[in-house]
């Protein structure tokens, strides 16, 4: 064992003495994973990833210099009638004195017209682990609560519909009442850099909760979400055509929710200023799910982004596409250098 830990920690150059400050990290690793592997409703999902930082990973917390506020909108399937709209905004800020970082997230989902409302709200605490000057991680829980209203009023089932001339009947006892139901939520994630590599997981659901409001439910439950991402940024170009520098950021996410599996695909062209994006999106079926689009602008004070999700599976007919904009604002001066522990660079569009 102590000979397959040296040969890791050589591998990443880690010098011996900075490891027992990895030692929490390491503990809590693996309870979490051996949990997640015993174990067994999808949540929404944007396509702006990284300008949603605690949406994908609650570690991404504090990974800006200065505190941050970010708020999304999404806009699925607008064309078909039945649409589903979410809304998110958080805040994350490192803190010197903690070596770590605190967010805030909240999240409105509505879908189906608003038949079925989600709010999400959270507290993130995120520890910052620095081991030298080219590696570095983060860990995150993220704790809060969700709140599921049901809205049946206006569904329609089929003993409401005359069989002989289709119109539709009030005198028909509702099989499902309207209700609502609160339960507790939380979220586990790592994030590490290596140079310009980066990489996390985050574990969400932990507990899987049950979001039925029928008694005895006992499929009702919300599976535990997983997620895997990587990427990296190059080294600045110089060219003509873009005179302040350029450079590229492949990226790869993996989600699986229950039976639900994606995978996402995408690279993204980083200058000052202009940010190009495009994301190819599979459910590791033979048909691809979507094609993504992002074009963001960024100053020193704000970043706007704007994407649209073409679709390309069967459901390409019904849904014509989703939107989806973020607007982010950096608050404050910088950090210096000396005091700063984390340096992800990142694209945030």
């Amino acid at each position: 064992m102590k000979r397959t830990n040296s040969f890791i920690f050589r591998i990443f150059r880690i010098p011996i003495k900075s490891t027992r400050r990895l030692y929490p990290f390491l503990i809590v690793l693996f309870v979490v994973l051996f949990s997640a592997l015993s174990s067994k409703a999808q949540d929404p999902q944007f396509s702006q990833f990284y300008s949603n930082p605690l949406y994908l990973n609650p570690a991404f917390a504090g990974t800006s210099t200065v505190p941050r506020i970010v708020s999304n909108y999404r806009n699925q399937w607008p064309s078909s009638g039945n649409t589903f709209v979410t809304y998110n905004i958080s805040y994350d800020q490192y803190i010197l004195g903690m070596k770590g970082a605190i967010g805030f997230q909240t999240l409105y989902d509505k879908e189906v017209n608003g038949n079925i409302n989600t709010v999400q709200s959270s507290f993130v605490y995120c520890y910052h682990v620095r081991v030298n000057d080219r590696l570095f991680f983060t860990s995150a829980l993220q704790a809060g609560f969700i709140l599921k209203q049901f809205n049946t009023r206006s569904l329609i089932f089929p003993g409401m519909i005359n069989q002989e001339n289709g119109t539709i009947t009030d005198n028909y006892a509702i099989p499902v009442e309207s209700g609502q139901k609160i339960f507790p939520d939380f979220t586990f994630g790592m994030v590490g850099q290596q140079d310009n590599v980066f990489f996390g997981f985050s574990l969400g659901h932990l507990t899987q909760p049950n979001q039925s409001i029928l008694e005895g439910d006992r499929i009702g439950n919300l599976p535990m979400k997983y997620t895997l991402h990587v990427g990296a940024k190059t080294h600045d170009f110089i060219r003509e055509l873009f005179s302040k520098g350029f450079s590229f950021s492949p990226n790869a996410i993996y989600q699986q929710q229950g039976v639900f599996k994606q995978l996402n695909l995408g690279m993204y062209l980083v200058t000052n200023s202009i940010t190009f994006g495009a994301w190819y999106r599979n459910n590791l079926s033979a048909r691809p799910d979507a094609a993504i689009g992002m074009i963001g602008y960024s100053t020193p004070y704000m970043q706007l982004g704007y994407s649209f999700d073409y679709v390309l599976s069967d459901l390409s007919i019904y849904s014509m596409g989703s939107h989806e904009i973020s607007l982010i604002f950096y608050l404050g001066k910088s950090l210096r250098k000396r005091y700063y522990y984390n340096t992800l660079r990142i694209p945030t569009i």
